[in-house]
């Protein structure tokens, strides 16, 4: 609830709604690939409702979405966890660095039109971030 009301701009509650949707699945000390795989559904989810973005509109959905993806194949293709986690960051690395070439529909940056092409968004970049964070914690 501290993101939703006290983080500025969209973020704040987009993150919010995010952990909260994440925390709804999570039961375990440990998480395994079929969890993590839950909570990236539920936090997509959330930020879908609140946003109303989807991929492809310069937004964190566009690292999100294909790290959540990435899992799906990594479970798919019976990959080992710690794979899998590469894997991950690598997909969420590629969706983040996709915006930079995208024009931004939604959001802050939407308001600058094609302007916003060129630049890579804040809000895939933190993503990555979060994403990067955990998977390096959760490879120690």
């Amino acid at each position: 609830m501290t993101l939703i009301s006290n983080v500025g701009g969209a973020s704040g509650p987009l993150y919010g709604t995010a952990f909260l949707n994440i925390s709804k699945v999570i039961s375990e000390n440990e998480l395994s690939l079929d969890d993590l795989i839950d909570i990236s559904e539920e936090a997509i989810a959330g930020i879908q409702k609140r946003g109303k973005a989807e991929a492809g509109e310069k937004t964190m959905l566009d690292t999100i979405i294909p790290a959540a993806e990435s899992l799906k194949n990594s479970r798919a293709n019976n990959l080992d966890l710690n794979t899998a986690l590469n894997n991950c960051l690598q997909a969420a690395a590629e969706g983040m660095e996709n915006t930079i070439e995208m024009q931004a529909t939604k959001g802050r940056a939407s308001y600058l039109g094609e302007r916003s092409i060129g630049h890579q968004d804040p809000g895939a970049t933190s993503a990555y971030l979060m994403i990067k964070t955990f998977i390096e914690n959760s490879l120690k």
